[in-house]
Order: C-alpha cells, then structure tokens, then sequence
C-alpha cells in the first residue's frame, strides 16, 4: 500500500493532473485532502489501474476525502501560455476549490508554482508514491476521460473514445485526413508531432 502522507506536522493535499501530453482537449487537474486514518490498498497511480477499477476508486475518494476539487484548462489557453504553464494553473484552480485550506501541497512531478504562502513539496514519481497524490491522479484522469468520451460524441473521426486525446497512429492519421477539431491543441501539435508529417 501507498504511504497515506510525506510528513504528519501539517494537513496535506495531494496534487496531480492528466491530460498534459495529449494532442486534444483541455488539462485536467485534482487536488485532495485525505483523512490522517485513511486507507485503501487499492489506490495507486491511475496508469496502473484498468478504467472499471479507476471508476470505482473515484466513488470511495470523493466520499472519503475530506476535501477534493477538479479543475480544466482548455485548449485555447494551453496553446497561449503552453502545457506546463496550463498544468499548473490547472493545479491552482483545484486547489482554490478545496473546501480545506492545506498546509502542505505535494505535487506530481518536478515544476510547480507557488499556491499563496503555502508550502509545497515536489515528488517525481508521487502518484506511485502517496496516496494523496495517487486519489488525485484517479480524479484528474477519469474527470478527462469523462471529457473526451463525450467529446468523441462531436467528433467521432478522431477516435477519442478510445484514444482520449493521446498521439495514437489512428489519432494522427485523423488528423491528416480532416484536420484540426476546435479542441485540438494547435501549437501543441506542432511542437509535439514536428517529425511527423501531418499534411
């Protein structure tokens, strides 16, 4: 099982997000606040859960959690202010919903920006570390997952309900044959596919 915390002095809030290496769709992002008795030896990095099982752990995180906020940042933003920056502000924008103020923030990764005047703590690798950051990575994932199935709804060419917005081979044949979709990230494709010719 994950270790529920990375220190016990200050009330902790788990942070991830999902989505940032897409070709589509916006950034999602959770943050949660998970009781000090909390357990459940089931939650890990959302990648290493099947879809049923993520689903399933997402009703017991949202009903267990003290406190827990999702939060998206679309495509148009992520083209103006690029991933990372969007990934973060995505962050932010979780954490701002949180019913609970946290002393500690600990984030998935190795960037973050300052959240106020609390502190924060940077953890390559957290989701399959902590489970504070492992409930947030399952949060951020489904809620996106959400997102592009019902995208794919619009856009069914692109095959989103099984692709989710990822750099798949159908995914970018789609996107030669028809071009861009307005939830495609523009200069995101650009940067991320420039060895490969789209048209």
């Amino acid at each position: 099982m994950l270790k529920l915390s990375y220190q016990k002095k200050w009330l902790e809030a788990g942070v991830d997000e999902a989505g940032r290496g897409c070709l589509a769709g916006p950034v999602f992002a959770a943050a949660v606040v998970l009781p000090k008795k909390f357990k459940n030896a089931m939650i890990n990095d959302s990648k290493q859960l099947n879809e049923k099982k993520r689903y399933e752990l997402r009703n017991i995180i949202e009903q267990e959690a003290l406190s827990f906020g999702v939060a998206q940042i679309n495509e148009l933003e992520i083209d103006k202010i690029n991933i990372l920056k969007a990934s973060i502000k995505a962050m932010h924008a979780a954490l701002g919903s949180l019913t609970i103020t946290p002393e500690l923030i600990l984030v998935d990764g190795n960037r973050f920006y300052p959240y106020g005047k609390i502190k924060h703590q940077c953890i390559i690798k957290g989701d399959g570390l902590y489970l504070n950051i492992a409930a947030a990575s399952i949060l951020a994932k489904t809620y996106r997952d959400d997102f592009m199935m019902q995208a794919h709804q619009h856009y069914p060419q692109y095959y989103w309900n099984k692709n989710k917005g990822y750099g798949t081979a159908a995914h970018v044949e789609a996107i030669r044959e028809f071009g861009y979709s307005p939830l495609h990230r523009k200069t995101f494709i650009v940067k991320s596919l420039q060895q490969l010719p789209l048209f």
